[in-house]
Parts: structure tokens; sequence; C-alpha cells
């Protein structure tokens, strides 16, 4: 939307007098349902916070980028000469690693950059000012909130017209390749397609969007923040992924692609569309479960050659837990799908027989985490606190969000009872380990 006259102090000491601003917000998402299991082609189920990243555009006269983040407190600004930032994507990571405030600002300019050359677009200098409240490390993709809102700006100060999940897509991939952080689509999906009191369902193979799912009256969704930072670039997350898709390669082998071809063949050629969550449980423990070892890296490459996924290097030294990578996705994928059928037939009249199946999906997906190696202390404990409170305090399910290792965890919680009662444990875990926690409500 353009932004009036008569706008905001803060607006008025940024841009010039005379300069025609577009903003555009998006929301942060709590991850319900699905999480890691994104990259695997699983169903998941995300929801759209309330916080939200507000980005403000205006062109700018010279051939540089300027760009503000209100929401932190050093290097919070940077020029970058347009002449001398790369046009190729990992050459411009390497350049925004070397400069002040290129950490945060590799967000805003990857999307610019993706912007500009896959719609083969010269954007020229732009002055950009980021207001965002949706909190960094907690799991509720910042990062996406603040790409999506960047390229909807953009796209709208250019009339640049994208079709269908472009927008999204475009989002990931300046994330994948310019930031370096190796996440799904699923953040960028939510944050763009998402709706207030709606779940969104999506089929990450990789963007096949389902209508939104109501929540229904008296059910509701509540993040508790553990105080641990999370980070989607972080080695175990890495680490998760890559043992994801040696598992996928060994299966694929075993089902009869040769080694050398794994890497050769789209998806069309590779058993289940190459997305493990294309494998039925009860097929993955008869066929495929007793031959996933865990190994070393090298050991992996001697025996089975690459992998499928572009964005994980197998590192030689290191140790993967390949079983439990790889039944996540597909465990998760059924619990999921299950998950929205019982959402979707939830009424006042049989919810006490229904929550609490729920409820246990939530909990088998929070340890299936912790088995991967994606789990954490704080997590754990308030995901214990929920479990003993049990379904007569109203709280029927938790589990970690998104990529794990710290973060959000999600209580679903029933009636003003289950809302008192998780504010309750909320309170009590700031009071027993002293964070400086946060809560998400619905």
């Amino acid at each position: 939307m353009k932004i009036n006259s008569d706008s905001s102090l803060v607006l008025q000491k940024f841009f010039g007098n005379n300069q025609t601003l577009i903003q555009a917000s998006s929301p942060g998402r709590m991850d319900v349902m699905g999480g890691i299991a994104d990259y695997s082609g699983s169903m998941v189920l995300q929801m759209p916070i309330k916080e939200k990243a507000i980005v403000t555009i205006g062109i700018r006269n010279y051939n540089q980028l300027h760009i503000k983040s209100l929401d932190i407190q050093t290097n919070n600004e940077v020029y970058i000469d347009l002449d001398e930032l790369p046009l190729e994507y990992e050459q411009a990571r390497l350049y925004l690693q070397n400069i002040d405030g290129g950490d945060w600002a590799s967000y805003i300019i990857g999307v610019y950059l993706v912007l500009s050359n896959e719609k083969k677009v010269n954007l020229g200098g732009l002055d950009i000012l980021i207001d965002s409240n949706v909190p960094v490390g907690k799991g509720v993709s910042s990062s996406a909130a603040i790409e999506v809102a960047t390229l909807k700006a953009m796209t709208e100060l250019f009339s640049i017209n994208l079709a269908a999940t472009d927008l999204p897509k475009f989002a990931q991939k300046a994330e994948n390749l310019v930031v370096g952080a190796p996440c799904g689509l699923m953040d960028q999906l939510a944050s763009f397609f998402g709706e207030n009191n709606k779940l969104l369902p999506i089929l990450c193979q990789p963007d096949k969007i389902h209508n939104l799912v109501e929540i229904p009256e008296n059910l509701y969704f509540v993040g508790i923040d553990s105080g641990v930072r999370h980070s989607v670039g972080g080695a175990s997350y890495g680490e998760v992924r890559t043992a994801a898709f040696m598992g996928y390669s060994i299966i694929a082998q075993k089902s009869g692609i040769p080694k050398e071809r794994i890497q050769e063949l789209s998806n069309d050629e590779i058993p289940f569309n190459g997305f493990l969550s294309n494998i039925s449980p009860s097929m993955f423990e008869s066929n495929f479960a007793r031959s996933l070892n865990s190994m070393y890296g090298k050991d992996f490459i001697h025996d089975f050659g690459g992998i499928t996924d572009q964005l994980s290097t197998i590192k030689a030294d290191v140790f993967y837990n390949i079983n439990a990578c790889t039944q996540h996705p597909i465990y998760e994928n059924h619990r999921v799908t299950t998950f929205l059928e019982l959402l979707k037939n939830l009424s006042e009249a049989n919810y006490s027989a229904i929550l609490p199946i729920m409820g246990e999906l939530m909990y088998q997906s929070h340890e299936s985490y912790n088995k991967c190696g994606l789990g954490n202390e704080m997590t754990d404990k308030i995901v214990s606190m929920a479990r003993k409170k049990g379904y007569d305090s109203g709280i029927y399910g938790a589990k970690i969000t998104g990529g794990g290792s710290g973060g959000t965890v999600c209580l679903m919680v029933y009636g003003e009872k289950g809302l008192n009662a998780s504010k309750e444990l909320f309170a009590n875990y700031q009071k027993q380990t002293n964070q400086s926690s946060l809560v998400f409500f619905e």
C-alpha cells in the first residue's frame, strides 16, 4: 500500500520529502505440525501469529541500497554500492559476510538480487526501512516475514506481477543461496498465504497449497518461547537434513537406482518422486528401516555416493543418525494428515474424545524431534509441564516447532480453562528458569 504524506516521524526522517513510498507487511508463523519434514515433502500445518514485519521502500537517486532496521541495536544501517555488489548468489553471500551488518541485511539484499535476476529487471537504488516485531531466534520465522514483506513492497513499487507461489519461492531462494540457510519453503509460504484464525495446510512437494482450515471455536494454539535461540543455519539442523537425504539415497538404491545415477535423475524418475514423505510408515518398516544404519559421512560416500539435495553437504567426519532422521518425515506426514482430518471433524460434542488423540500426535512429533537430535532441555521442560497439567487443565498437546534446537513450543489448549492453564504454565516456566521468554497467542 502507498504511504500518505502524514506518515510517522520515523519515516519522515529516513525518506525524502518527495519520495513515493510503498509499504507492505507479512506475519511470522507458528508451526503447529510438520516442521522439519517440509524438505522431505510432508504435509505441514502453519498458523500466522500477530507479530509481523513491516517494510517501507522508496526509490533512491543513487545506485545504492540504503537499508535500516529499527529492531537492531548496533550496525543497524547499511549502504550497499550496487556497482560493487556481485550478481551471482554465492559471490554475493561471501561479499555480504565481510561487511558490517551484512548478516541481517543479506535477507533484504538477497530478495533484491533474486527478484532482479529471476525477472530480468533493473531495480536500481532503493531506500528500505525495516520495522519488525517478529522476534529473532524464536522459531517463528522472523526471516521469512522480512523476506516476504520486502518482496511484496518491491513488486508493488515496480508493478511486477508474480504467478501463484513465485514470491515465496523467490524468498526461499534468497535465504538458501544468499543468506546460506538451508530452509524449506514452508515458512515463506505460510507468511504469504496464512490467514488469522485458520491453519494453512501445505503439501511441500514443493508448494501445494490446500484450502485453509478454520480453527474450531474454543480451540487455541499457544506458542511459548523457551528462551533458547533457534537457528535454521545451525549445524544440527543441517546435519539432520543431510541425514534424511542420505536415508532417501539408500532407499532409492535399495529400490533399484544405481548410486552413480542418484544425482542425475529427476524426481519423476526416482522412487516416491524424491520425497520420503510419500513412503507409508508400514512400507518403511517392512522394506527399508533395517537397511538404514548410522554412519560417518566418509563411509556413506564410499558405500552410497551422493544425495539428491543440493543444499546439503556430507561432511566426512560427521556421524549421521540416518535411521531417525529418515523415519521422522515418514511418520510425521502420517501424523499431520491424521491430525488434520481429526481437526476437520472436531465439534463440541466429540472434543473430549478427539483432542487427546490430536495431542498425542503432537507429543509423538516432539519426541521424534528429540530422536533426530533437534531437541533441547528447555523445550522438553515446557512439554513436560504441559503433559503434567493434563487434559483436565484444558491443555491437550505440546511440541517443539519449526527447526527445533530451542525456539518455541506450540501448545494446543481448549476453552478459557486451557488458556488460563497455558498462562499459568508460562508464568511458572519463567519463574523456574529466569528466562526472558515470550508467549504467542493465536
